[in-house]
């Protein structure tokens, strides 16, 4: 048996969550022929849906992703960099 305790945290797995949606988003606006990251900050900053395609149910997957914790999780990646 493992007599070690096992962690389980949520901040984890909504991270893994968020980036998972992100990078599908991602692989739609740039197979469409966008760009991705500029369609994206746009999206971010105006919460406008029409900057993200329809296809592969990207513009549905990124409504799904509430915009304030997106920032926090950027915000905190790119400083712990």
């Amino acid at each position: 048996m493992l007599d070690k305790t096992m962690t389980f945290s949520v901040y984890d797995d909504k991270r893994n969550e968020l980036k998972a949606t992100l990078t599908k988003v991602y692989d739609a606006l740039k197979e469409k022929g966008y760009n991705p990251i500029n369609q994206i900050v746009g999206y971010i900053l105006s919460e406008d849906p029409t900057y993200i395609t329809t296809y592969n149910n990207a513009r549905s997957l990124i409504r799904h992703i509430d915009r304030d914790e997106l920032l926090q999780a950027m915000v905190k990646a790119y400083l712990d960099d």
